[in-house]
């Protein structure tokens, strides 16, 4: 974290994705080409649920949630990110002192009003420790700067931390049609092929059920973000369309050990 400018810088570009804007660009274009056309209705997704592995990994499936979207991109000025902490362990929901994250295609600026009205809730936190190696948020930035136009940022890193705090978060921030919700979770992790089909089965059940109540991190390792959506989900009363459920073994992995992905929209 670059303190005098509060700039967020790129912890996994090269690694995750393509270090080169014009490479990243084109990746994400042809990623969100290959998703199968859908049948336009007048719905758009009010929230998004999408993996955050490496692109040639989790990136196709990721690519099925950001092209849910269709024309309600136009609409949306702010996206509320938020993904698991993997490298900093800590309680509760991190918010950064930071006023941009950057990555290859640019900066995107974090709405400071929005991270202050969060402040007084419980169990919200200021840790830039916690968003300074995450990649759970990074992955999604290149995907939301080619796909929207104009917005800014509420990164929220997500701790240990139940449900009603993470609901909370959500219900504070969730504006209008000009905001969307972005959880970042992979699937199960490191099993065989078919065990993971059939544990991310179960998931995609859990989810299209609203049962927050099911999840566990060892079937989602933003189980603790999502549970909370899915709380907010059911009092609002959200329908849910699952989008696509793959694994690294489909995408460019080999199956003897896999890492499950799923893609959903709220609306």
């Amino acid at each position: 974290m670059e303190a005098q400018t509060k700039i967020r810088q790129p912890a996994v570009a090269g690694l995750f994705y393509p270090e080169d804007p014009a490479t990243l660009k084109e990746l994400i274009l042809a990623l969100m080409s290959e998703v199968a056309p859908r049948n336009e209705g007048t719905w758009y997704p009010k929230a998004l649920v999408a993996p955050h592995a490496g692109l040639p990994y989790s990136g196709p499936v990721a690519a099925s949630a950001y092209a849910a979207l269709g024309p309600g991109a136009d609409r949306i000025r702010r996206v509320v990110l938020l993904g698991p902490s993997h490298r900093v362990p800590f309680r509760g929901v991190a918010t950064t002192t930071a006023t941009a994250y950057r990555t290859p295609l640019g900066l995107v600026a974090i709405d400071r009003p929005a991270i202050d009205a969060i402040g007084g809730l419980p169990g919200v936190t200021t840790l830039d420790e916690a968003h300074g190696p995450e990649h759970s948020l990074e992955v999604h930035l290149p995907f939301l700067q080619v796909v929207l136009h104009d917005f800014t940022l509420v990164p929220l890193v997500v701790g240990e931390a139940g449900p009603e705090t993470v609901a909370a978060v959500l219900e504070q921030l969730w504006g209008g049609p000009e905001t969307l919700i972005v959880i970042s979770s992979d699937l199960s992790h490191y099993h065989d092929y078919p065990t993971a089909q059939a544990l991310d089965a179960e998931t995609r059940r859990a989810i299209e059920a609203l049962d927050e109540g099911q999840l566990d991190p060892h079937k989602a390792c933003g189980h603790q973000p999502l549970a909370g959506l899915l709380r907010v989900a059911r009092r609002r009363g959200l329908q849910i369309e699952t989008l696509d459920l793959r694994n690294s073994g489909d995408t460019a992995g080999p199956r003897r050990e896999v890492v499950g992905y799923g893609a959903w929209a709220f609306h």
